[in-house]
């Protein structure tokens, strides 16, 4: 490993159950971001400076105004362009060593098993139910490992779903609510901190993953940052 390359990650190898065997392994990973916003915001922001070698980032958005209070790695000069470009300025200003690929298109049933395939873990910041389990029955499918997380209000979610044979969303909530049924950001609001936190988390979750640490599945972590309260449903 090189001088810049040890200097650069030099904090996480320090880390006994990390080391430099750890970090060769987070610099040949390939991980798939599914959403360039509230939460995928912070996930990409976080693997990106630990170096995540391959880095996906699925998104068929443009950056709005209103995005700005919490999807952090947007700014002011790239409302208009798309989340993809965006996240993409992004990473090379933070750290050129990561490969990055941009995905600017739906995940759709056509096109799912083609793009996900392609990466060993995949994160799950999309922002809609159909969204949600097209990207859990997917992963169940080519047996790839999910990072699950949600947020409205001052309230998260975090999950993994279908890791070494682990239950999936299907599992927790068989089937998606009705649209009527489901509140979101848009309607509900969401303060700009939670998903730095939620996402956060989950970008541990990947990191936890990578480099082969214990992870807890088959359980959903709840997050209420307004009383301040985080619980743990084991399923």
């Amino acid at each position: 490993m090189s001088k810049d390359i040890f200097a650069r990650y030099s904090r996480q190898i320090f880390i006994e159950e990390i080391g430099l065997e750890g970090q060769r392994k987070i610099i040949n990973s390939k991980v798939l971001v599914i959403g360039a916003g509230g939460l995928g915001s912070p996930v990409i922001q976080y693997l990106a400076a630990a170096g995540v070698g391959n880095l996906g980032v699925a998104d068929f958005d443009e950056v709005e105004l209103h995005n700005l209070n919490r999807q952090i790695i947007h700014t002011e000069n790239t409302v208009g362009i798309s989340k993809v470009k965006s996240a993409e300025l992004f990473v090379k200003n933070l750290n050129r060593q990561v490969n990055f690929t941009g995905i600017d298109e739906k995940i759709t049933h056509s096109n799912a098993e083609e793009i996900l395939s392609k990466y060993d873990i995949i994160v799950d910041g999309s922002d809609n139910f159909t969204a949600r389990y097209l990207i859990n029955d997917t992963c169940v499918n080519i047996g790839k490992p999910l990072i699950y997380g949600s947020i409205l209000g001052f309230s998260g979610q975090v999950a993994i779903f279908n890791y070494k044979g682990s239950k999936n969303l299907r599992d927790l909530f068989p089937e998606p609510p009705s649209d009527e049924d489901v509140p979101d950001c848009d309607s509900l609001g969401v303060l700009g901190a939670l998903p730095g936190i939620v996402g956060s988390m989950m970008a541990l979750q990947v990191l936890k993953i990578i480099t082969k640490l214990p992870v807890q599945a088959n359980q959903l972590t709840l997050i209420d940052t307004l009383d301040w309260r985080f619980q743990t449903i084991d399923f």
